[in-house]
């Protein structure tokens, strides 16, 4: 089985450049299942029914979810007619689920989406959660795992990699849209800190750069914006898994200038 992640698509620029490139991808790698993280697709904050409507048009099969989930109310009804997720670890009785279990090739992948802690809305233990969703999903009979775990602190996602490390397929992280360079797979886990957006890639974290560097000048926020035009980047992770671990993992970073980078996971045994 061979799947993609792509991580915080932000606003049109974002969904832009899934559309030029994600098609294209999934033919000439023979992808058979893509995760995509929606929280920011809709002018960067939240998914609206057009835009989730879009981006599954696209050829994206799940999408997760994080902290702006609920920025647009719309999302609530997407969250069970569509394949949309929001994070596992909130209350009970919040709208959704944060795990879905899929058919792909005749074998069963669970995705699982956690939010962390650090600088985050009030949530269960993500740790625990974690834990236990995985641990039902392997009694279940799961066998292939793959787990979004948006969260602000390094600690934390390094912290889940140490959690279930040989128990799981995947675990990348999203959320800071700065991708890190630690791509590797560990006891069969494929492991990446944060992918990085997709979106605008000469600005703030996806957003028009003037509000952001007022706000650590002044102290005084204001309303961040997704430019309409801008230089654009696409990130993408792909995986081969086989009995429930990676085998082989790497990413690509794709410029709209043409530009593309490729990094391949090393191997922790």
């Amino acid at each position: 089985m061979k799947i993609a992640f792509i991580g915080d698509i932000v606003g049109r620029p974002g969904r832009t450049m899934i559309k030029e490139h994600l098609p294209r991808l999934r033919r000439e790698y023979g992808i058979d299942f893509v995760i995509a993280n929606y929280e920011n697709a809709s002018h960067g904050f939240g998914v609206t029914v057009k835009n989730a409507h879009e981006l599954l048009d696209t050829g994206i099969d799940c999408m997760s979810g994080g902290n702006h989930t609920w920025d647009k109310k719309e999302v609530e009804p997407l969250l069970a007619s569509l394949p949309l997720l929001r994070p596992h670890n909130y209350p009970e009785g919040v709208p959704g689920s944060g795990c879905r279990v899929f058919e792909v090739g005749g074998k069963r992948l669970a995705v699982l989406n956690i939010m962390g802690h650090y600088g985050m809305p009030y949530v269960d233990n993500a740790f625990r959660c974690a834990r236990d969703t995985v641990a039902q999903l392997k009694n279940d009979g799961v066998e292939h795992i793959f787990v979004d775990f948006h969260a602000e602190a390094t600690s934390e996602k390094r912290a889940m990699l140490m959690l279930l490390q040989g128990e799981v397929s995947g675990i990348i992280g999203t959320h800071t849209h700065v991708g890190s360079d630690d791509l590797q797979i560990s006891r069969g886990t494929a492991y990446l800190t944060d992918i990085g957006l997709t979106g605008c890639r000469d600005n703030v974290i996806g957003m028009d750069a003037k509000v952001p560097v007022e706000k650590f000048l002044l102290g005084v926020s204001g309303r961040f914006e997704v430019p309409e035009k801008c230089r654009k980047i696409f990130q993408i992770a792909i995986m081969t898994l086989e009995g429930g671990k990676c085998t082989d993992a790497f990413k690509l970073k794709i410029f709209d200038d043409g530009r593309v980078f490729r990094t391949d996971a090393w191997i922790e045994e």
